[in-house]
């Protein structure tokens, strides 16, 4: 147990190491120019380290550093309640909560359409190249017209950001789906018509189960989306929760460090999503018999 885990960790940590190198770095290139602006302007002498000192603990700096959005992360998180919109977790929790429910409408309309091609070829012929097309057109595009349209006939709030949350969910579900209920054993479909199985029969014992692979790593990259699409939506309507308006606040007023931690929060947020779908995927594996 000890031998996997470790060969697991392993490689995760050196790239982790090696991405907060490069940040280190990043942030040392960025921020010099300022920085030796404001050394030269000073009219003292300095060196390396004072260059590199400056260049790590700016107040606005071009590229914080990875402690710097550490601190910020812990601040935020610690120094109000965790009701209260100043707190990052509150952000996190109202953008979680419209993902969630985004990647809920888009599991339903992605299954409903992937089930409904895969039986009528008429579908699959007339429907999936506008669905092929759908994806093609720019998420911040379409997404402040779909605020303003939902919101002229009643709708407001939570529902706008899940739409177009689902938006972006649906596809994969629905593609990643359509070849998993495609990928049944011909064999098997064949034992099956022996046995003068119906189609619902052949769906629920065998196309599904031989789904299930595919729907799980179609909810994966379908959940990561649904975040993207949920921040994406909160940046035009205005709000005053969520990572996207975090992210639109610190944008206003030059917080490039408030800006990092909310993108380190949205990854975070899913992460935590993913390895959720990861966990049930376990789950539901073990109950078909299977040893993941």
């Amino acid at each position: 147990m000890t031998d996997r885990l470790m060969h697991h960790a392993l490689p995760v940590a050196v790239m982790a190491l090696a991405i907060v190198l490069i940040w280190y770095l990043g942030a040392l290139w960025l921020n010099g120019p300022q920085v030796t602006d404001a050394l030269n302007r000073s009219g003292q002498d300095w060196g390396m380290r004072e260059f590199v000192t400056q260049a790590f603990t700016m107040r606005r700096p071009v590229l914080p550093t990875p402690d710097q959005v550490a601190v910020e992360l812990y601040t935020s998180m610690t120094s109000h309640p965790v009701g209260h919109i100043r707190n990052l977790l509150y952000h996190t929790g109202v953008t979680a909560g419209a993902a969630l429910l985004g990647a809920a409408m888009g599991v339903v309309l992605g299954i409903l359409l992937a089930v409904g091609i895969v039986h009528l070829r008429t579908l699959e012929s007339s429907l999936l190249p506008w669905l092929i097309a759908s994806q093609t057109i720019p998420i911040l595009a379409i997404a402040p017209m779909i605020v303003v349209i939902l919101g002229n006939i009643g709708f407001s709030g939570l529902l706008p950001k899940a739409f177009i949350s689902m938006y972006l969910c649906f596809f994969p579900i629905t593609i990643g789906l359509i070849k998993g209920l495609r990928s049944a054993d011909p064999l098997s479909q064949d034992l099956m018509r022996t046995y003068s199985a119906t189609g619902s029969q052949t769906f629920w014992y065998l196309r599904l189960p031989s789904a299930l692979p595919y729907l799980f790593t179609s909810l994966k990259i379908g959940v990561a989306a649904s975040v993207v699409g949920t921040i994406v939506a909160e940046l035009p309507t205005g709000g005053q929760a969520g990572l996207g308006a975090r992210l639109l606040t610190g944008s206003y007023y030059g917080q490039t460090v408030q800006i990092w931690a909310a993108l380190v929060m949205s990854a975070v947020l899913s992460l935590t999503l993913v390895a959720l779908v990861g966990a049930a995927e376990r789950l539901v594996t073990r109950a078909h018999g299977g040893r993941r």
